[in-house]
């Protein structure tokens, strides 16, 4: 899976995107936890609601006591990109959109078999396409 990089300038983002949306995925911003959760109990793909890339199918959505949605595993390892965060004086790794470069949330070595790994994103940038398939 090849990713093809969407360009768009500072003011085009403003325009397509909610001033939330942009906060979050323009300038790395979080929403309040527990205020877009979601409750999804089918079958589908959550996509990334500013370039539609394709991010986490929803059988790798987990519980998490954060308040954010949480998965365990990544669409593809195409899908995103993983960047050492050391700001607000932790170490993280932040997830980022491999096609547009929108801050997605971050991503713990606290989750669940069999990758022991937990992606905490922020749900307001997500889109869910229910009965889509991984390709």
């Amino acid at each position: 899976m090849t990713i093809k990089k969407l360009l768009k300038s500072d003011e085009e983002w403003k325009k397509i995107l909610t001033s939330e949306q942009y906060n979050i995925l323009r300038k790395a911003g979080t929403e309040i936890p527990g205020s877009c959760a979601f409750s999804i109990n089918r079958e589908g793909v959550f996509h990334c609601i500013a370039c539609d890339n394709p991010l986490f199918i929803s059988k790798t959505m987990i519980k998490s006591e954060t308040n954010w949605p949480s998965f365990f595993e990544p669409y593809s390892p195409e899908s995103m990109i993983l960047k050492e965060d050391n700001t607000i004086g932790m170490r993280r790794t932040e997830v980022i959109c491999a096609k547009c470069d929108g801050h997605l949330g971050h991503v713990f070595n606290d989750g669940p078999p069999p990758t022991y790994k937990r992606y905490c994103i922020n749900g307001t940038v997500l889109k869910f396409v229910a009965g889509e398939k991984r390709v």
